[in-house]
């Protein structure tokens, strides 16, 4: 099996999300992406704690090609600092697998 990596981010709004999965498939940096929300995230923000309901972004794409994910993701993304965050996959449906490196550059 090849290195996948599934790469998380947020948005605040639906349409962002869906300009960031477009950037990211179009340049066939991730095979698919799936858009989960609304989802309600709690964190620290310049001293504050915040609560915001967010749209998250799960990727599939391969771990060489992350630098060029993150750096799409960043091109299109509103956020100051955006929440990008790589997980190695390290097992899956070999047929699947098979598609996603197909998909891919």
């Amino acid at each position: 099996m090849g290195s996948y990596i599934q790469v998380v981010t947020t948005a605040e709004k639906r349409e962002d999300a869906e300009k960031i999965a477009r950037a990211v498939v179009e340049k066939r940096l991730a095979g698919c992406v799936q858009i989960l929300g609304p989802v309600t995230s709690i964190y620290w923000w310049k001293g504050n704690v915040e609560t915001a309901e967010e749209w998250q972004c799960v990727m599939k794409s391969r771990s060489d090609l992350y630098g060029a994910v993150e750096k799409a993701i960043i091109s299109v993304h509103p956020y100051e600092v955006p929440e990008i965050i790589a997980v190695p996959i390290t097992a899956g449906s070999q047929n699947y697998l098979d598609w996603l490196q197909s998909e891919l550059f």
